[in-house]
């Protein structure tokens, strides 16, 4: 999905640069802990901290301040029935304030940026403790009991204070860098970063400000030693050292000091690899130490990294650290994998520590030497060229495979008793990388066409007043021109409204209804550089009524194509990926010019004359295999059909899509519309998943991306209907979904655990079991466009 470097890219906006990160590691007990030599202001401070989380079955604590096991200060990401909310609390025997997040932080493979600002001399309750995100405050809370007035914490007084723990227990597995406190002020997120204008990302900046008494800032950069003076050194200038304990600066697979950070600093520093809690397969098998260890406990068990490519050469290492019954597996594998044994499953390549036998989908050979405990296996993946080669202890076991296309992700399993540390780069790799080969981090990924979604895509939320209204898509300062606009309710049953600027204002079709396109001359009115307007149609429009606007940007004006033997007239956005299409059908088959210049990957048909279904064709209906043979109706629960008369059993072209003689798509004489899609790396993308029936823990689906909006559609079982989320109407990740549904006109779905999903950084995972979203082993399709690429987007 990704390429190497660009050599020409240039990075975001901004020169504050972050070269370091530490890892605390929850098996080693691993923190910091500082006793002040003086109290200090116990009302009023800040916490700025930025922080990549790793162990998500567990309380991971970020900062305390500890007298006993019945009084102390507590800043911790729960677990449990929390399931990752952000909680701050000061406890003495009972809570004297505890503030805990509806939000969930569960994504691990990207940064988060945590500031806690506590002011308790403040009138009013809600003012004295705020958390912030990501440059934005956390309004939604689960639990608020906030400190009385001019109330002590246990911060800044003369009991210890810990980094990574809380009296030495519930430790932190995972990274943290530029942390920032401040005594005596409640500051906000600007003190500490600012919104890159490329991207629209927040970023860090260099704090400016002072620290007080008491105040610190540790950046980690210091990996000489690891002691107080050198990895816990105080930056501030007040000298306020924090002392490590169970940190390892001595090379090899325990080294704390890492080059993973928030920052894309240079092609050795930057966000890396991990390996992916949320895409194994089993709880038999265990990922810890940062998610760059794991461990089995049972057979046929693996898992994949967070990072997949598709070009470029690419270099990680895997030191073995325990074997035992059967084999280990290393190797790659691509998002069909079923995540059991590397090589020998289809999807999947992979070398066996037992016999040094390389394999792929159940066919075996010899390769190279077996491979044992404390042996480091190199990996050299050529995207460019194709072929994977294995190293055991720096030496080539020759070429494993050649012929490869596609995407893959670095792949690991193994049987009872296995485990391994894999080493992307993040720190020093024990022999050096084959000439041309670089690490698997953000920064070696290409930049995208498209750095800010916001620019391509909304998902804007309006309260209907009755009258004409216009409605901006604007997200910061980015903004753009519409050329389709689906509008729904959410808080009434009312149908769906399409419009889109090729067939012109007041012209609706519904997702929902089979109906003929219709002329609203108080619907959509005008398509403006910055949104739409809409008039008094109640549909779109009613006093008080909640809505979402779903908007993408085609090519802003429309002209004629004669690619097909249908002349057709298109308004397309190559860039982006999305064309609007209409056309006059002839009732047999004929090819359509879509204006893309690559086959698009999903392709929406309604005839506007008449009373039929919509069409719905899809590069991955039937997984994949003959797709163009098969179809989909957008206003129906339907599962695919086999059929030739939709697409001629003929997939589309870089220049047309094929129509056959059904009147849905092709009506004699009759005009239709046709929206195509195809992908756009960091943008956009069109796949498949296979559900796992499982609530809590459903499939991860890597997209490259943070989406603002997804798609999902149960393909291959009847019944089921559409679901579409965006990150408008559910900006965070909590127990709970915001689900509507193209295929019928009811409210939006609340409260709902069986159809959530969680939007991540580079993807989405399945949290709920709902069979419209997570049927144990039948086959999604889905459709989801971006906020920003993988390469420049933080967790939420």
């Amino acid at each position: 999905m990704f390429a190497a470097k660009d050599e020409l890219f240039t990075r975001p906006s901004g020169g504050y640069n972050i070269a370091r990160s530490v890892r605390l590691r929850s098996s080693a007990s691993a923190y910091f802990n500082r006793t002040p030599a003086s109290a200090s202001n116990r009302r009023t401070f800040t916490w700025s901290g930025w922080c990549k989380r790793s162990n998500p079955n567990t309380t991971n604590v970020l900062f305390s301040a500890y007298v006993d096991a019945n009084n102390f200060f507590s800043v911790r990401l729960r677990e449990n029935a929390d399931n990752g909310r952000l909680e701050v609390l000061n406890y003495s025997t009972g809570y004297d304030m505890r503030i805990e997040s509806t939000q969930v932080f569960r994504d691990p493979s990207a940064w988060y940026h945590f500031i806690i600002a506590v002011d308790t001399t403040q009138a009013t309750s809600t003012n004295r403790v705020k958390l912030y995100l990501n440059g934005s405050q956390i309004t939604a809370l689960s639990t608020t009991t906030y400190p009385s007035q001019n109330f002590d914490t246990d911060v800044n007084n003369t009991n210890a204070h810990y980094i990574g723990s809380e009296g030495a227990g519930s430790y932190l597995d995972g990274y943290l860098t530029e942390i920032n406190f401040v005594d005596g002020q409640a500051l906000t997120p600007s003190s500490f970063g600012e919104t890159d204008s490329i991207t629209g990302v927040w970023k860090p900046k260099a704090y400016s400000g002072t620290y007080g008494t008491n105040g610190f800032y540790l950046n980690f950069s210091d990996n000489s030693n690891n002691t107080a003076a050198t990895i816990g050194k105080d930056y501030s200038g007040n000298g306020n050292n924090w002392t490590p304990n169970n940190i390892s600066v001595t090379a090899g697979v325990t080294y704390d000091s890492m080059q993973d950070v928030p920052t894309l600093t240079s092609a050795t520093a930057a966000n890396y690899a991990v390996l992916n809690p949320l895409d194994k397969n089993t709880s038999s098998i265990t990922i810890s130490d940062g998610n760059l260890k794991y461990a089995t406990s049972g057979t046929n068990f693996g898992v994949r990294g967070s990072i997949s490519v598709s070009s470029g050469k690419w270099y990680w290492e895997t030191t073995i650290t325990a074997v035992g019954t059967g084999s280990l597996l290393l190797g790659i594998a691509n998002a069909t994998w079923d995540l059991t044994y590397v090589g020998s499953t289809s999807g999947s390549y992979g070398y066996f520590s037992a016999n040094g036998n390389k394999g792929n989908n159940t066919s075996f050979s010899a390769y190279g030497a077996t491979f044992t405990t404390n042996d480091v296996i190199g990996i050299a993946l050529d995207m460019d060229s194709g072929t994977l080669t294995f190293y055991k202890n720096n030496t080539s076991q020759g070429t494993a495979f050649t012929g490869l296309s596609g995407s893959f992700f670095p792949a690991f399993s193994g049987q009872t008793s296995d485990s391994a540390a894999v080493n992307f780069g993040q720190r020093p790799f024990s022999y050096t990388p084959p000439t041309g080969f670089v690490a698997l981090n953000k920064y070696n990924l290409p930049a995208s066409t498209i750095t800010n979604g916001a620019a391509y895509m909304a998902a804007t939320l309006y309260t209907g007043t009755g009258a004409s209204l216009t409605v901006a898509n604007t997200v910061g300062s980015t903004s753009f021109q519409p050329d389709w606009v689906w509008a729904k309710s959410r808080s009434a049953a009312t149908d769906h409204a399409l419009y889109d600027s090729v067939r012109g204002v007041q012209k609706q079709i519904e997702s929902n209804t089979t109906t003929a396109e219709t002329t609203e001359t108080t619907g959509l009115t005008a398509f403006g550089s910055t949104g739409f307007t809409v008039g008094a149609l109640a549909q779109m429009n009613t006093s008080a009524a909640t809505y979402v606007a779903w908007q993408w940007k085609a090519g802003t004006t429309s002209s004629s194509n004669t690619n097909g033997s249908i002349t057709s007239t298109v308004s397309a956005g190559a860039t982006q990926g999305f064309s609007v299409v209409t056309y006059t059908g002839t009732g047999v088959t004929a090819t359509v010019g879509h204006g893309l210049g690559v086959a698009p990957s999903m392709i929406i048909v309604k005839n506007r004359a008449a009373a039929e279904s919509w069409r719905v064709g899809h590069s991955f209906m039937n997984g994949g295999s003959s797709p163009w043979s098969y179809y989909m109706n957008l206003n129906g629960a339907g599962a695919q059909v086999l059929e030739s008369a939709i697409w001629n059993n003929t997939a589309p072209t870089s220049t047309v899509f094929t129509i056959s003689n059904d009147s849905a798509v092709s009506g004699n004489g009759q005009s239709h519309v046709a929206y195509c899609f195809s992908a756009v790396a960091g943008y956009s993308a069109f796949g498949s998943y296979i559900g796992n029936g499982t609530q809590g823990a459903g499939p991860f689906v890597f997209l490259g991306f943070r989406p603002r909006y997804v798609l999902v559609k149960n393909a291959s079982v009847g019944g089921r209907d559409w679901h579409d989320y965006d990150s408008s109407r559910s900006p965070f990740n909590y127990s709970g979904s915001n689900i509507l549904k193209p295929n019928i006109a009811d409210a939006e779905l609340t409260g709902r655990n069986d159809v959530q999903i969680d939007m991540l950084s580079n993807g989405f995972r399945l949290i709920g079991n709902d069979a419209g979203i997570n049927e144990s082993g039948a086959t999604f399709i889905y459709m989801c466009f971006a906020e920003n690429p993988f390469k420049n987007s933080l967790a939420r």
